[in-house]
């Protein structure tokens, strides 16, 4: 197994799992946009996507957003996305992707990663304990969508 960065070259494979993701999610699945939306990102360098290849197949990805945080004025990373396909789940390719994300995190000198993830997310809720994220229970976070 490689944890590299993605680029364009990853595009087809990564708009796979990408699609997958949104419709783990809910979403409906729309490959098109997927990877025009993906394509989009590396063309503009707005985010960081690291891949996990095993067999020469994208068989995981995790995607980070810069934000700032200002009482740190230092740079934040958000980690947006993390999927693993259904065929690699339980070996450990979700937590090599998120070293890789806490790797690239210390190397930029930014302060920290931050996430959010469904309530009845089992695996996720389970994973990110285990490495090493701690759930804020001191704050509210609310959210108002664009009509």
């Amino acid at each position: 197994m490689e944890i590299r960065s993605a680029s364009l070259i990853d595009i087809n494979e990564l708009a796979q799992l990408f699609d997958a993701y949104r419709v783990f999610y809910g979403k409906d699945a729309d490959l098109a946009r997927a990877k025009q939306f993906l394509t989009k990102r590396l063309n503009q360098n707005d985010s960081t996507i690291f891949v996990a290849e095993v067999d020469n197949t994208l068989a995981g990805f995790v995607q980070l957003y810069p934000l700032f945080s200002s009482t740190r004025m230092q740079e934040l990373l958000l980690l947006n996305d993390l999927f693993v396909s259904k065929m690699h789940r339980g070996k450990g390719i979700s937590v090599k992707l998120i070293d890789a994300a806490k790797a690239y995190c210390r190397k930029i000198g930014a302060c920290g990663l931050s996430l959010e993830t469904e309530k009845n997310n089992t695996i996720g809720n389970q994973l990110y304990p285990r490495t090493n994220f701690e759930l804020d229970t001191e704050h509210n976070y609310y959210f108002w969508a664009c009509k």
